[in-house]
């Protein structure tokens, strides 16, 4: 029987800039989304905020180490 070759890659941990950065972008698209709705005054008013909010949130995240 042939043996199955040993595995060259370990599993990618998470990184702390990885997980700041996806955390940020999610708060951006969120924005834009709340931005975009035609539905409710209350998530208009907000969107403004929480895109701003995850903008500094990257460029906070983009210089934590990788």
């Amino acid at each position: 029987m042939m043996q199955e070759p040993a595995r060259t890659s370990q599993r990618k941990r998470l990184s702390p800039r990885g997980v700041a950065e996806a955390a940020a972008s999610i708060v951006i698209a969120l924005g834009v989304v709340m931005l975009m709705q035609p539905l409710s005054l209350t998530l208009y008013g907000w969107s403004f905020p929480m895109t701003l909010v995850g903008t500094v949130m990257f460029l906070v995240g983009s210089k934590l180490p990788e």
